[in-house]
């Protein structure tokens, strides 16, 4: 009998232990590394150059001290990459000729689950590599955000708000993956109404290289929002600290209002799904 399958137990929740389907490790060995080739699911396609060559460096010194994680290639010669694509490539770089491996046997969905959970968990992916790998996560396993939060370790409104990055139109999508805005510069421009708007908006952020405070001035002033009061003069350093740790630790937009007696806190959001998500963060 199969074990019921979990969720929050990293890949163990994706990959079900049984008799038939139990992922076999075998002993690391020594393999060309030009039969192993790109695992398809892997969800990072930008590798900084810079850091290939320092890691290069690391290998020719003191050679690769965490094996690469690979499958067999079951319709042809060679191996499929589960885990190791920065490794892989900096061995290439030296001109090692082998590299140590841990061979795992798993199916098509097996090794989706394995790649995708192993990158999202250990690598710095742009933000759209993560959005599109939780996309894969969400479609293929039906899980939730909160499933994919306990997945890869991070905050449910983090997962959340990731995936709304996938809303944006492509040039919006391609000028955050290319580096020229943030994530923050991305997701302020999220409440504009539709594409156009939304790319217009990025022109004005690059010809004037707006920072994200102003990015989300420029969609209040487009939105016919009335100016807040983050853009009054005489506002002290200690309360634009505070909107930012708090913008900071909820992954949203906060405005931070004081008052003669008092004030109040505004926390932004942008569909059911973050407002849940926020609502777990604070009555959690």
């Amino acid at each position: 009998m199969s074990r019921k399958r979990g969720l929050g137990k990293g890949l163990d929740a994706l990959i079900p232990i049984d008799e038939e389907k139990t992922i076999r490790e075998t002993s690391t060995q020594e393999i060309d590394p030009a039969s192993i080739s790109p695992n398809p699911r892997q969800p990072r396609k930008l590798f900084e150059e810079s850091d290939l060559k320092e890691l290069a460096d690391s290998i020719r010194d003191h050679g690769i001290l965490q094996p690469l994680i690979v499958t067999e290639n079951h319709e042809g010669p060679g191996y499929f990459l589960i885990a190791g694509e920065r490794r892989l490539q900096a061995a290439r770089m030296v001109g090692l000729e082998t590299v140590p491996v841990v061979l795992k046997e798993a199916d098509e969905q097996q090794l989706l689950a394995w790649a995708l959970v192993e990158n999202l968990q250990r690598i710095n992916l742009n933000p759209l590599e993560a959005a599109e790998g939780y996309r894969q996560l969400a479609e293929e396993f039906s899980l939730s955000h909160e499933d994919i939060a306990k997945l890869v370790g991070k905050n449910r409104s983090t997962i959340t708000n990731t995936f709304r990055l996938l809303k944006l139109p492509p040039a919006v999508q391609n000028t955050l993956r290319e580096g020229k805005i943030s994530e923050g510069h991305a997701r302020a421009l999220l409440p504009l109404p539709n594409a156009t708007s939304q790319s217009a908006a990025l022109q004005t952020i690059l010809n004037k290289g707006l920072n994200v405070r102003q990015t989300e001035e420029l969609v209040r002033r487009l939105s016919g929002e009335k100016k807040t009061a983050t853009s009054k003069p005489g506002r002290s350093p200690e309360e634009t600290d505070l909107e930012d740790q708090l913008r900071q630790s909820l992954g949203t937009k906060v405005s931070l209002k004081r008052s003669a007696k008092g004030g109040s806190i505004m926390i932004h959001f942008y569909s059911d799904e973050e407002l849940n998500a926020l609502l777990d963060r604070l009555l959690s």
